[in-house]
């Protein structure tokens, strides 16, 4: 198989769309978390896949922050790079979720108890120390839905209904600190709702430009008055 431009380009917008599908997934019937549920299976299983939602997306973004980076300007490159840096300290806190909060959970129970508080409420409860940290970066995921779905939104290339919702997802995320943990689970589906729409226009988009490629459509068209 060539790799070329259009094969990578619809290759992140499937990533997107698989991206938003696992942050919907990962939503259903969550359970409270708690430092016991961190040594549960289904608690491993569930965290890993918000590692790999995670990748998915920022994947995703990349592509379709690439396929406009001239349309969107330094609006979208601003909103594009705090996107990016809040799914890179989503990454980085589902990595210390699954490889390092269940080994202290039969240990240090209330440091665990507090840094699974902070990441899904970001107040600080207890001393979780450099965590806290960790998780007031991953604002830049919510300044950088509403930057970058603006953007989008402006640039008019993908599905203006998506960029919107992206960034309306991202003011809604706000609401979610003041909320029990699983109502804030609701919030999360306008954004992953936002991210398949971009990703499925974008495989759209590029589908459609190859077939048009194939069959010639875009080719120069002879004058036939200066045909001889």
């Amino acid at each position: 198989m060539t790799i070329t431009t259009t094969t990578l380009t619809r290759a992140a917008g499937l990533a997107a769309v698989a991206g938003g599908l696992l942050f919907i997934a990962v939503q259903f019937k969550h359970p409270l978390l708690t430092p016991e549920f961190t040594t549960t299976t289904e608690y491993a299983v569930r965290e890993t896949a918000k590692i790999l939602m995670a990748v998915l997306s920022l994947v995703g973004i990349t592509g379709i922050y690439l396929r406009q980076v001239r349309q969107v300007g330094v609006l979208g490159l601003i909103g594009y790079l705090l996107l990016s840096v809040g799914y890179l300290t989503i990454l980085t806190i589902q990595v210390i979720a699954v490889f390092v909060l269940p080994d202290l959970a039969a240990s240090q129970p209330g440091y665990v108890s507090d840094a699974l508080a902070v990441a899904h409420s970001g107040h600080p409860v207890g001393d979780v120390s450099q965590f806290q940290t960790l998780t007031n970066i991953a604002i830049t995921y919510i300044a950088g839905g509403i930057i970058f779905g603006i953007a989008l939104f402006r640039a008019g290339i993908l599905a203006r209904w998506a960029a919107a919702l992206m960034t309306l997802g991202a003011v809604a995320t706000i609401a979610t600190f003041q909320l029990p943990e699983l109502t804030q689970r609701l919030f999360a589906i306008p954004a992953a709702v936002a991210l398949i729409g971009l990703g499925y226009s974008l495989w759209r988009e590029q589908r459609t430009e190859d077939s048009r490629h194939l069959t010639g459509d875009d080719s120069p068209q002879l004058d036939p008055a200066g045909a001889r």
